[in-house]
């Protein structure tokens, strides 16, 4: 099925979905602490962002790289990063990025970049100091002597909603500029790389919505939204979520994880018809996710009620 047979069907409702409340307490969110003031500069292709003067994050979007993406991303309490740079055991994962392998015979995901890059052409600087910051960036998805087949229109806006939490909205929406095929795939779309010390391989947690943990009991399984923790160096816990917002086409889509860290919703590996999907010319694709960054325990933080409150916007 594609897309707009998606669309016209009716598929992408906000399906009711059960979601686990770990709630203990107040929650973080209605404690209404002093707000964040956040400022980010742009350097060439980089956008870096602060939080209270603490260094939070970098976009960024060379033109050497196989995709943008976002590293480090560091928690509140520790400073340190909860993803992971690309290694040699795999080095196709860039922390938190987005792309997609096996369109139209490119592969946008991993390999070299004559097999199919993710160009930006510079991302702007909406909005560079206060309560928020927004970062827009436009990117062409391109292979040497082939033609484009997607291009993309990204935005994120980063904000700190308290002391304990950061969080990074991403909007994207992908333009079909000619009839594209994605074959059946286990690269794609929203990704992350994890830390190893939030990996079930080192004793981390890796848990969805209905409170299912490890890729065993999580491989495959459709949930709104699946988080990553564990206890750092400091004696901390500190983790990271995904939020799907539930107008996504696929809504809730299933879920490529690995114990070694890695967890993505990933619909293009169980689409419709077991084979492929497709847009036509001119189909546009929008996606939005929430990263959800903290430190302190996920019970404090109450996930289940953050995802209920960014599934209503």
């Amino acid at each position: 099925m594609t897309v707009r047979q998606l669309l016209l069907a009716g598929c992408l409702g906000l399906a009711a979905w059960p979601i686990a409340s770990h709630a203990v307490g107040t929650p973080a969110q209605a404690q209404a602490p002093a707000v964040a003031r956040l400022s980010a500069v742009q350097v060439g292709s980089r956008v870096d962002v602060t939080i209270d003067g603490a260094f939070f994050t970098s976009y960024i979007a060379r033109t050497d790289e196989k995709y943008p993406f976002f590293f480090p991303v560091n928690a509140p309490g520790s400073g340190a990063s909860v993803t992971s740079m690309r290694n040699g055991e795999y080095p196709h994962h860039s922390s938190l990025f987005f792309g997609c392998d096996r369109v139209n015979g490119g592969n946008y995901w991993q390999d070299g970049l004559e097999k199919g890059q993710i160009i930006s052409r510079g991302p702007r600087l909406v909005t560079a100091e206060g309560a928020e910051v927004v970062i827009a960036d436009t990117c062409d998805w391109k292979r040497p002597d082939a033609p484009q087949p997607v291009v993309d229109e990204r935005r994120f806006v980063i904000t700190a909603p308290s002391r304990d939490v950061r969080q990074i909205d991403a909007d994207l929406t992908l333009t079909a500029l000619m009839d594209v095929t994605i074959e059946k795939t286990n690269h794609s779309l929203f990704s992350i790389r994890l830390d190893p010390d939030l990996s079930v391989r080192n004793a981390g947690r890796m848990v969805n919505a209905a409170g299912a943990a490890g890729e065993k009991a999580t491989f495959g399984q459709a949930s709104p939204w699946m988080a990553a923790f564990g206890r750092r160096g400091s004696g901390a816990t500190e983790g990271i979520a995904l939020f799907q917002h539930p107008a996504n086409p696929w809504y809730p889509a299933p879920w490529f994880t690995r114990d070694y860290g890695f967890l993505s919703p990933t619909p293009m590996y169980w689409p419709a018809n077991d084979v492929s999907t497709k847009l036509a010319r001119g189909d546009k694709l929008r996606l939005r996710y929430r990263v959800v960054v903290f430190t302190g325990e996920m019970d404090a933080i109450d996930l289940a009620a953050r995802f209920k409150a960014y599934g209503q916007m």
